[in-house]
């Protein structure tokens, strides 16, 4: 059973989008600037690409899953993915400007 486990999910899999939301959560308690010095034309979107990334890759290692088609593809790999390197890829940008 625990070889099927490893073979079918590898470990690395969740936990690497995890620590990176979890990276990016404590970056931005303690610079919330990076968000909030922006236009709100700019911000909103930020903000709601921040919550789908961060909370996508919250979800999966926690054991959630929504019981939506629609939500399930979104918050699952490749999506969310994309997502948190596009989020990730915006605060490095924001704070490379600051």
């Amino acid at each position: 059973m625990r070889r099927e486990m490893s073979l079918r999910h590898p470990a690395w899999r969740e936990a690497v989008p995890l620590l990176v939301a979890a990276g990016l959560a404590v970056w931005l308690l303690l610079k919330p600037q990076l968000v909030s010095d922006l236009a709100m034309p700019l911000r909103l979107p930020v903000i709601l690409l921040g919550v789908w990334s961060l909370g996508a890759a919250f979800m999966r290692p926690l054991g959630l899953v929504p019981r939506r088609h629609w939500q399930r593809r979104a918050t699952s790999p490749p999506l969310s993915l994309a997502a948190l390197a596009l989020f990730t890829l915006v605060l490095l940008v924001r704070a490379a400007m600051i």
